[in-house]
């Protein structure tokens, strides 16, 4: 494994980086958003600018790894180890496989069980409709689309406008907001448009 390579790349979709596991919900959330997306690796031993610090005990990050992905997460989900050393150091490769028993919530510091996904660098907690999306992408069965008047005011819209939000498109549909989750759900299974998150809202756009 080329890890030089791997760190040059930059954290992302697929790759995070921690110089230390710090807490079981903390490392529980990466887990998740990565299972519930394409997978990923967690590289532990590396800090966020990319230097390589390596990890003191490899058993003990490797402890606490486990004990995270079967107790903080459910379902329960398998990482795989690599131990790589660079420079003299160790870093702990843990990969972890996009899951079949979609989706993986994560337990937080209040006991709470939660949705993670992974959008570029970050593990985001889930809206409503992407636990949907999660969901339903496990589900291997083709989406057959057929567009109805709904679809069709929706793609008119964001042709003028570029973004919209769920209640928005409720409103413009006159449509309850379950129903109109509905809709965005498989337009998002079908490629058609994709969901962003920023801080205040949930919008989405063509893509």
């Amino acid at each position: 494994m080329n890890i030089r390579r791997l760190i040059l790349e930059g954290e992302g979709t697929t790759l995070d980086f921690k110089k230390t596991i710090t807490s079981n919900e903390k490392i529980a959330k990466s887990l998740v958003a990565f299972a519930n997306n394409k997978g990923g690796q967690l590289l532990i031993g590396v800090g966020d600018d990319g230097s390589i610090k390596g990890v003191k005990s490899e058993d003990e990050e490797r402890y606490m790894i486990t004990k995270s992905a079967h107790q903080f997460c459910k379902p329960a989900i398998e990482p795989e180890f690599e131990e790589v050393h660079i420079d003299g150091k160790l870093v702990l490769v843990v990969k972890i496989a996009r899951s079949e028993t979609k989706p993986h919530y994560a337990l937080d510091e209040n006991k709470k069980w939660w949705v993670y996904y992974r959008v570029k660098d970050k593990s985001l907690l889930a809206s409503k409709i992407i636990v949907d999306v999660i969901k339903k992408s496990s589900d291997t069965s083709g989406q057959l689309i057929s567009y109805t008047e709904q679809e069709k005011a929706l793609f008119e819209y964001l042709a003028e406008k570029g973004r919209i939000t769920l209640k928005e498109f409720s409103k413009l549909t006159r449509s309850s907001y379950r129903q109109a989750q509905k809709i965005l759900v498989s337009l998002i299974l079908s490629g058609v448009i994709r969901p962003h998150s920023s801080e205040k809202e949930e919008y989405f756009t063509i893509i």
